[in-house]
């Protein structure tokens, strides 16, 4: 006879923004909750509506397994979830059903691995390189990150000093509207173009690649990435909905 296993519950401790528009929520991690990073999890909310269930949501979890707490980004939209979400208070309960998810990073750790994210696509990739980072993992990584704007580029500067403390990872960021930024910007401009991935490649051979965000941009991302010369079987790809 199969046991239900009741969702895990944890507790908000605190929500800040990471970017404009984009929230980061820290919970306390469960006892015994493991997950590999790049996973995510669905949060169950109380329905706001005052329905029986519960209304859930997807995430990729941001944290690292090593770290005590669970961490998940998002896009801020008028969602009846997003709004239950960002009303939340400190010490707020919220449920848990994973985690799930197989873009994990590959065992060969000869082959060096290549993060293809835009925008909110990042989450997972976090999680991947903060474990790396910790690990002191030798294997070569890059992240090809495209943003707007620097404003809207959520962990950038975490990403930059991860950079600077993990000799093996090395971050190619650009912005592809940046006459509408108050910020300075001193790296890449344009869109992530198969000549712009060709060159930022050219010294990590044989490499696998991993996609994440919304299924149009995965899609998108995925035909510039062969035309830019990667063999399709050296592709890995999670989407999002609803962000």
């Amino acid at each position: 006879m199969n046991e239900t296993v009741a969702a895990p519950a944890t507790r908000l401790a605190r929500h800040e923004d990471v970017a404009d528009g984009t929230m980061a929520f820290h919970f306390a991690k469960p006892a015994g909750f493991d997950f590999k990073a790049g996973q995510a999890v669905e949060v169950l909310l109380a329905d706001p509506a005052g329905g029986a269930n519960d209304i859930g949501h997807a995430f990729s979890i941001v944290s690292a397994p090593f770290e005590d707490e669970l961490v998940f980004a998002t896009r801020m939209r008028d969602s009846a979830y997003k709004k239950a979400l960002k009303a939340l208070a400190p010490g707020a309960e919220v449920r848990l059903d994973g985690p799930f998810g197989s873009l994990t990073l590959h065992n060969k750790r000869a082959r060096p691995a290549v993060f293809v994210a835009g925008g909110i696509g990042i989450t997972p990739f976090m999680s991947i390189l903060r474990q790396a980072a910790h690990d002191r993992l030798d294997q070569d990584l890059m992240l090809l990150y495209s943003n707007r704007r620097p404003e809207d580029a959520a962990f950038l500067g975490e990403l930059q000093a991860l950079e600077r403390a993990n000799p093996r990872f090395r971050l190619v960021a650009t912005m592809t509207e940046m006459a509408g930024s108050a910020r300075a910007w001193n790296g890449q401009t344009g869109p992530l173009d198969a000549a712009t991935i060709r060159a930022a490649v050219t010294t990590l051979p044989n490499a696998i690649f991993y996609l994440a965000g919304p299924p149009a941009m995965v899609a998108a991302l995925r035909h510039t990435l062969i035309e830019a010369g990667v063999d399709e079987d050296d592709i890995r790809t999670e989407e999002f909905l609803g962000y």
